[in-house]
């Protein structure tokens, strides 16, 4: 039997954030994989100014907490971009002010050129995005950047879906290895199970709640 999490009001604040603008969806998903799957999370739906500002300060409060000293955000496109420019401005309220850059997806052939938009990527490179599946994103990202001056010292993503990879680990887990730097979650799945139990949702029905706990007992690692 699965350890309970423990949420404190920051946690909670967040998954209401994520429920309130369809971000979390609970029902029942089939991923690209085929698995069926109990929730659905597309961070892409937080798309107004206020909810920007929420999800950057949850970022920005996660950063801090790492403690790790950096000196360039960076969001790997798409998804990224939003949120390492929003986190960078909840950051500099907090009186840390950082550079913020990003990738394209195609290198530019003129103007400034490159893939590279934003500060410069130098320095200690802390990396954002919003959930890792594969983690293609930030690897891609890592690649780009292993040409550059710059050393990665961590990750800081929205969730960590805690599923079992076919390694035996769990892509939060593969993706530190890979980047040999921390990757340090908002939310872990974990987290969502403990607040549906404690706070039913009106659509939320008894046998949802199971499917939850089923998906957690057979797909998730701690």
């Amino acid at each position: 039997e699965f350890k309970v999490s423990i949420l404190d009001s920051s946690k909670i604040q967040f998954i209401e954030l994520l429920l309130s603008n369809s971000v979390l969806q609970v029902g029942d998903f089939t991923l690209k994989s085929g698995r069926r799957c109990p929730y659905f999370f597309n961070l892409g739906s937080i798309n107004s100014g206020a909810s920007l500002a929420q999800l950057g300060a949850a970022y920005a409060d996660t950063i801090l907490a790492s403690n790790t000293d950096f000196d360039v955000l960076f969001g790997p496109a798409y998804k990224g971009i939003p949120i390492a420019t929003t986190a960078a401005v909840a950051l500099a309220g907090a009186g840390c002010d950082i550079g913020v850059a990003y990738n394209r997806k195609e290198a530019k052939a003129h103007g400034e050129g490159g893939q590279l938009v934003g500060a410069d990527v130098t320095g200690r490179v802390m990396l954002v995005d919003d959930v890792l599946t594969s983690g293609k994103a930030i690897r891609e990202a890592a690649a780009l950047l292993s040409d550059s001056d710059a050393t990665i010292v961590g990750a800081v993503i929205a969730l960590d879906r805690q599923e079992v990879g076919p390694s035996g680990t769990s892509a939060v887990q593969g993706l530190a290895e890979t980047l040999q730097a921390p990757v340090v979650s908002i939310l872990s799945f974990a987290d969502i199970v403990t607040y549906l139990q404690a706070h039913p949702l009106d659509s939320l029905s008894s046998d949802d709640l199971d499917r939850f706990l089923a998906y957690q007992k057979e797909y998730c690692t701690f």
